[in-house]
């Protein structure tokens, strides 16, 4: 992609509405565009952004025997009734009403899944079943803020499990537990399972993914010796405390950013739908429910809050919007750039001829991809200064070695 026709443009000034040094980041490389509190629009380098991390994701759901698919964001008030859902969950819901016919915007979708699996399913040889999708969430959010880590309608993977039995849930929980911690490492995260609460999806305590991070809103207690956790909205324990599951580490306090989130739901909502098969008895038993969330926009988010420095964004390879930001002063910069794109290189090239060189290094430093090769008169012909976007350091190699390095 040549930068001189990438849609959104950087901005020199940082946005003086927004706190959040995500949401200041973000604006002002491009990558996305703010319409109002809690609403962005992705541009296309958020949106490349975004496209890596629901396909590691993807990878990584698929690997548990999850099947992908998509379900409506408008709902009729009627599904919302059968839980009782409809007036319990309103304050957070959009509700709205035309034609004399109630709707609602999709804040989650356990009900609509139901919905759907009573309509296909009948005996235990169906189960389990396993169903995500990539779709967009509205919620009432008071506080709309931080950027993306806060939003009114955002991006969620939701996953959602259907079972004969809790102990079959139980066993396909934990396994969705693990792949989150994969999905978070290969991004480039280091996340840690926290015990919660269920706040308006369940009684029943639950368990988050967060990172730790000085921009989070929630607050975890963790042992520094096991992998005891918890939300400080349940928790009994303080800073310094001895942990009480291995008697022997202290308990930190630390800030941090909820990423993800599981819930086991038992058979509450399906016993409320009728949500039931016939097992191998021959008797009609109601099924067992699971829900899994990863927030997507707030994961771009939340790697802006990590990676970052006083000049600009630090992208972990993973999800870069490219592989390579190529900068070109003089006129060497066309070979190159057709060269790595011949080598299956996925590069943005600065081709801009009114811009000075160091307004070129200064946006490199502000949209963050991971390697920036400069070429020039001064670096020589058919070689390329190397510098990596998280080091001081650089050095001039040949394209040949610069092609090696990035396969």
């Amino acid at each position: 992609m040549k930068l001189s026709n990438l849609f959104s443009k950087t901005t020199k000034q940082s946005p003086k509405d927004e706190t959040s040094v995500n949401a200041k980041l973000l604006l002002q490389g491009g990558f996305i565009d703010k319409l109002m509190a809690g609403s962005y629009t992705l541009a296309p380098l958020g949106f490349r952004v975004v496209s890596k991390i629901e396909q590691i994701i993807r990878d990584e759901m698929n690997a548990t025997g999850a099947q992908e698919i998509l379900m409506p964001l408008m709902h009729p008030k009627s599904v919302w009734n059968e839980t009782g859902r409809w007036d319990s969950a309103r304050d957070v819901m959009y509700q709205f009403k035309k034609d004399d016919r109630e709707y609602a915007l999709s804040f989650t979708h356990e009900e609509i899944l139901l919905d759907l699996v009573r309509k296909h399913v009948s005996t235990y040889r169906d189960f389990p079943i396993k169903l995500y999708h990539f779709s967009t969430k509205f919620r009432n959010e008071l506080r709309a803020k931080s950027g993306l880590l806060r939003g009114r309608e955002f991006l969620m993977k939701d996953l959602y499990s259907v079972h004969t039995s809790e102990a079959d849930l139980n066993k396909y929980y934990w396994e969705v537990a693990d792949c989150y911690l994969k999905v978070f490492k290969r991004i480039g995260l280091e996340a840690k399972i926290v015990e919660a609460a269920g706040g308006i999806f369940t009684k029943e305590h639950t368990h988050e993914f967060q990172v730790f991070s000085q921009a989070g809103e929630d607050t975890t207690y963790w042992c520094s010796d096991c992998d005891f956790a918890q939300n400080k909205e349940i928790a009994k324990v303080q800073n310094g405390d001895i942990c009480p599951k291995c008697k022997k580490g202290k308990i930190s306090e630390d800030k941090s950013i909820e990423v993800g989130n599981i819930f086991r739901f038992g058979t509450v909502y399906s016993e409320k739908m009728d949500v039931s098969f016939t097992d191998k008895a021959g008797k009609r038993q109601f099924a067992y429910l699971g829900s899994y969330g990863i927030g997507i926009t707030r994961l771009v988010g939340t790697l802006v809050e990590i990676f970052h420095d006083d000049r600009g964004i630090i992208w972990p390879k993973a999800v870069s919007p490219y592989q390579v930001h190529l900068v070109s002063i003089g006129e060497l910069g066309e070979n190159v750039y057709k060269q790595l794109q011949k080598a299956g290189v996925d590069v943005l090239w600065d081709d801009r001829i009114d811009v000075s060189a160091g307004e070129k290094f200064a946006d490199c430093d502000l949209i963050g991809i991971p390697v920036r090769l400069v070429v020039s008169e001064k670096v020589g012909k058919g070689k390329v200064e190397w510098k990596e976007r998280n080091s001081e350091e650089s050095e001039v190699i040949t394209l040949g070695s610069a092609l090696e390095k990035l396969q």
